[in-house]
Protein backbone atom coordinates (compact mmCIF):
# COMPACT_ATOMS: atom_id res chain seq x y z
CA UNK A 1 0.00 0.00 0.00
CA UNK A 2 1.23 3.15 -1.25
CA UNK A 3 1.89 6.12 2.08
CA UNK A 4 -0.07 8.64 1.70
CA UNK A 5 2.61 10.92 2.92
CA UNK A 6 6.15 10.17 1.06
CA UNK A 7 4.33 8.25 -1.53
CA UNK A 8 6.74 4.93 -0.37
CA UNK A 9 5.08 1.35 -1.85
CA UNK A 10 5.59 -0.32 1.10
CA UNK A 11 4.19 -0.08 5.08
CA UNK A 12 3.15 -2.73 7.37
CA UNK A 13 -0.65 -3.15 8.91
CA UNK A 14 -0.81 -1.98 12.43
CA UNK A 15 -4.42 -2.60 13.51
CA UNK A 16 -7.19 -4.82 11.48
CA UNK A 17 -10.95 -4.51 12.20
CA UNK A 18 -14.28 -4.93 10.50
CA UNK A 19 -16.83 -2.35 10.51
CA UNK A 20 -20.49 -2.27 11.91
CA UNK A 21 -21.89 -4.06 8.91
CA UNK A 22 -19.25 -6.26 8.32
CA UNK A 23 -18.34 -5.30 4.71
CA UNK A 24 -16.09 -3.30 4.90
CA UNK A 25 -12.31 -3.33 6.48
CA UNK A 26 -10.27 -1.05 8.28
CA UNK A 27 -6.60 -0.78 8.35
CA UNK A 28 -4.16 0.94 10.20
CA UNK A 29 -0.60 0.87 8.31
CA UNK A 30 2.44 2.21 9.19
CA UNK A 31 4.97 3.25 6.37
CA UNK A 32 8.37 1.69 6.53
CA UNK A 33 10.17 4.76 5.49
CA UNK A 34 8.46 7.86 6.88
CA UNK A 35 6.95 5.71 10.28
CA UNK A 36 3.73 7.64 9.80
CA UNK A 37 0.35 6.19 10.37
CA UNK A 38 -2.72 6.52 8.21
CA UNK A 39 -6.02 4.45 7.74
CA UNK A 40 -7.71 2.25 4.81
CA UNK A 41 -10.94 0.96 4.00
CA UNK A 42 -11.06 -2.33 2.32
CA UNK A 43 -14.54 -3.18 0.75
CA UNK A 44 -15.60 -6.79 0.47
CA UNK A 45 -16.72 -7.93 -2.93
CA UNK A 46 -18.39 -10.76 -3.84
CA UNK A 47 -17.17 -12.66 -6.79
CA UNK A 48 -19.94 -12.17 -9.46
CA UNK A 49 -23.66 -11.56 -7.74
CA UNK A 50 -26.65 -11.62 -11.10
CA UNK A 51 -29.43 -10.07 -11.37
CA UNK A 52 -32.10 -11.89 -13.26
CA UNK A 53 -34.56 -8.80 -14.63
CA UNK A 54 -38.18 -9.33 -15.38
CA UNK A 55 -38.05 -9.48 -19.44
CA UNK A 56 -35.24 -12.65 -18.69
CA UNK A 57 -31.97 -10.38 -19.31
CA UNK A 58 -29.36 -10.81 -16.55
CA UNK A 59 -26.61 -8.16 -15.25
CA UNK A 60 -24.01 -8.13 -12.31
CA UNK A 61 -25.50 -6.70 -9.19
CA UNK A 62 -24.62 -3.08 -9.06
CA UNK A 63 -24.12 -1.40 -5.40
CA UNK A 64 -24.80 2.29 -7.21
CA UNK A 65 -27.55 1.27 -9.35
CA UNK A 66 -29.38 0.03 -5.64
CA UNK A 67 -27.84 3.70 -3.87
CA UNK A 68 -29.55 5.60 -6.96
CA UNK A 69 -32.94 4.10 -6.83
CA UNK A 70 -33.29 4.24 -3.27
CA UNK A 71 -31.74 8.00 -2.79
CA UNK A 72 -34.00 8.81 -5.51
CA UNK A 73 -37.01 7.85 -3.99
CA UNK A 74 -35.97 9.65 -0.54
CA UNK A 75 -35.01 12.82 -2.59
CA UNK A 76 -36.30 16.03 -0.96
CA UNK A 77 -37.45 13.54 2.16
CA UNK A 78 -36.03 13.93 5.65
CA UNK A 79 -33.83 10.92 4.91
CA UNK A 80 -30.60 11.22 6.18
CA UNK A 81 -27.73 9.87 3.89
CA UNK A 82 -26.78 7.85 6.48
CA UNK A 83 -30.25 5.91 6.83
CA UNK A 84 -29.96 5.24 2.77
CA UNK A 85 -26.42 3.67 2.94
CA UNK A 86 -27.58 1.71 6.18
CA UNK A 87 -30.46 0.32 3.71
CA UNK A 88 -28.32 -0.67 1.06
CA UNK A 89 -26.13 -2.05 3.35
CA UNK A 90 -28.30 -4.44 4.67
CA UNK A 91 -29.57 -4.93 1.34
CA UNK A 92 -25.92 -5.96 0.06
CA UNK A 93 -25.91 -7.88 3.11
CA UNK A 94 -28.25 -10.02 2.72
CA UNK A 95 -28.06 -10.51 -1.18
CA UNK A 96 -24.00 -10.81 -1.17
CA UNK A 97 -23.96 -13.55 2.04
CA UNK A 98 -22.34 -16.42 -0.54
CA UNK A 99 -25.23 -18.40 -0.94
CA UNK A 100 -26.89 -17.16 -4.21
CA UNK A 101 -24.70 -16.59 -7.75
CA UNK A 102 -27.93 -14.95 -8.69
CA UNK A 103 -31.42 -13.10 -7.67
CA UNK A 104 -34.29 -11.66 -9.26
CA UNK A 105 -34.57 -8.30 -9.33
CA UNK A 106 -38.25 -8.55 -7.94
CA UNK A 107 -36.20 -10.19 -5.06
CA UNK A 108 -34.11 -6.82 -4.71
CA UNK A 109 -36.87 -4.60 -5.32
CA UNK A 110 -39.25 -6.09 -2.16
CA UNK A 111 -36.42 -6.02 -0.26
CA UNK A 112 -36.28 -1.96 -0.86
CA UNK A 113 -39.83 -1.56 -0.73
CA UNK A 114 -39.63 -3.45 3.20
CA UNK A 115 -37.11 -0.98 4.35
CA UNK A 116 -38.34 1.85 2.75
CA UNK A 117 -41.83 1.26 4.44
CA UNK A 118 -40.38 1.71 7.78
CA UNK A 119 -38.15 4.25 6.67
CA UNK A 120 -40.33 6.62 4.93
CA UNK A 121 -44.18 6.06 3.81
CA UNK A 122 -43.51 8.76 0.88
CA UNK A 123 -39.90 7.29 -0.59
CA UNK A 124 -42.13 4.03 0.01
CA UNK A 125 -44.88 5.05 -2.04
CA UNK A 126 -42.47 6.74 -4.73
CA UNK A 127 -40.58 3.70 -5.18
CA UNK A 128 -43.41 1.02 -5.30
CA UNK A 129 -45.02 3.76 -7.78
CA UNK A 130 -41.92 2.65 -10.41
CA UNK A 131 -41.44 -0.77 -9.17
CA UNK A 132 -45.13 -2.08 -8.96
CA UNK A 133 -45.54 0.23 -12.31
CA UNK A 134 -49.16 1.87 -11.23
CA UNK A 135 -51.57 2.06 -14.46
CA UNK A 136 -53.58 4.33 -13.05
CA UNK A 137 -54.58 6.63 -9.55
CA UNK A 138 -56.56 3.91 -8.53
CA UNK A 139 -53.77 1.44 -8.41
CA UNK A 140 -51.67 4.20 -6.26
CA UNK A 141 -54.81 4.61 -3.98
CA UNK A 142 -55.10 1.10 -3.47
CA UNK A 143 -51.30 0.38 -2.12
CA UNK A 144 -51.70 3.66 -0.51
CA UNK A 145 -54.42 2.11 1.84
CA UNK A 146 -52.50 -0.90 2.24
CA UNK A 147 -50.50 1.13 3.70
CA UNK A 148 -52.59 2.69 5.94
CA UNK A 149 -54.21 -0.64 7.13
CA UNK A 150 -50.95 -1.81 7.98
CA UNK A 151 -50.52 1.03 10.27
Amino acid sequence: MKCCFCGNGSSKVVETRKTDSGQTIRRRRECNDCSKRFTTYEKIKPDYLEVVKSDGSREEFSREKLVEGVSKACEKRPVKEQAIKNVVDSIEAAITDGTKDKISSQEIGEMVMERLKDLDEVAYMRFASVYRSFDDVNSFKEELEQLNSEN
